[in-house]
């Protein structure tokens, strides 16, 4: 997969899985068969580790097959920031690097600890995007013992939509789901009920070259309100010809409305503050709703706020304070396309997806549930 530039967008139309990302799935689930030969205690027991390395976030969930799918036996999230700098250095820091390998250790410790059989390590937009990505890549396995797979934005939109396709409604219009993450954004046009192969059809997708932490590095954190305020107006421009440019494709298809489903943290800690949380709630959060109108007000308030005072709002604090205003924008960009009575808020994407696969091709899951 070649670096996306910057200015750029990439899509495709794909139904289910094409014979490249069959390809794909077979060499990775024999890699990681290989890693845990070399691990013993990795082996024992049905227990399955999905490791999702973002430009932002290092994510792992270790699950175990259950009647309604899986359960989660352990989880880990930190925020490492592994694309800080990427876009004008065109490479990743020592520091962010050292940050990640920190990150990465705890989760190989999980791992370990319960025993995982088989896991399936993912890397996306910071390390396809620098030029020292590959290096990288051998530093976390020769250090850690994790094996990062750096996918292609078409399998991480893949992955995502498989992890939260339960919450579109079948009979509703074709969903547009969007995962706004931290150097890129994918948009994804999935038909309602419907499952190519045991997976949900997605019809068209696209990937843009914004995420919070690349658009955010577009803008410094402005003093004033109204300079933050045209900055925010700055960040949408930047996005929307290329929102613009997928939803005249989907146009050109006979898709006019759609229902809105969004995964990953902008859209789940917005809607934790909208929803007046005292702190994060996945339980809360997971499948609501929530009305287009008061998020896009959300949005625009928080745009104008300093970073002090975002970082003041219980479920944002100083982790998200200065990243999550780009993800507003990117946000406000789609909303401003496609106008939705609400947007349904998925905490669930590619970890779960990665799940459900491994699940489903051990014969312990079926991906259609």
């Amino acid at each position: 997969m070649s670096a996306l530039a910057d200015n750029g967008a990439i899509g495709g139309t794909t139904a289910g899985v094409d014979a490249a990302t069959e390809a794909q799935g077979r060499a990775v689930e024999g890699r990681h068969r290989a890693f845990a030969a070399r691990v013993p205690v990795l082996r024992r027991g049905r227990t399955y580790g999905a490791l999702d390395l973002g430009t932002n976030n290092c994510r792992l969930l270790i699950a175990r097959p259950g009647p309604q799918g899986f359960v989660i036996v352990d989880a880990y999230s930190r925020v490492v920031r592994l694309g800080e700098g990427l876009m004008e250095a065109g490479r990743l820091s020592d520091a962010a690097m050292d940050r990640t390998v920190a990150a990465l250790s705890a989760c190989s410790e999980k791992l370990a600890r319960r025993d995982v059989r088989l896991t399936r390590n993912v890397a996306t937009e910071a390390c396809r995007r620098a030029s020292n990505g590959a290096r990288f890549v051998e530093r976390v396995f020769a250090e850690t013992g994790i094996a990062l797979d750096v996918i292609s934005a078409r399998e991480e939109a893949r992955l995502a939509v498989l992890g939260c396709h339960m919450l579109i409604e079948a009979d509703g219009p074709p969903a547009l789901v969007f995962d706004i993450g931290g150097g890129s954004s994918e948009l994804m046009l999935v038909a309602p009920g419907s499952v190519n192969g045991g997976e949900p059809e997605i019809i068209d997708w696209v990937s843009l070259p914004w995420g919070v932490v690349s658009l955010a590095e577009t803008e410094p954190q402005w003093a004033s309100a109204e300079d933050r305020e045209l900055a925010y107006a700055r960040m949408i421009e930047r996005v929307t010809p290329m929102v613009e440019s997928f939803a005249q494709r989907l146009a050109a298809r006979g898709v006019g409305e759609v229902q809105l489903l969004g995964t990953s943290g902008t859209i789940t800690t917005l809607a934790s503050v909208e929803m007046g949380l005292p702190g994060y709630d996945r339980r809360q959060v997971d499948g609501c709703a929530l009305g287009a109108g008061p998020l896009l007000a959300l949005c625009r308030k928080i745009a104008r706020q300093s970073v002090q005072e975002r970082a003041r709002l219980a479920c944002i604090g100083p982790d998200r304070a200065e990243l999550i205003v780009a993800g507003c924008a990117i946000l406000d960009a789609i909303l401003a396309r496609w106008p939705a009575g609400e947007v349904r808020v998925a905490d669930r994407g590619i970890r779960e997806g990665i799940l459900r696969t491994l699940m489903g091709r051990d014969g312990v899951w079926a991906i259609g549930k």
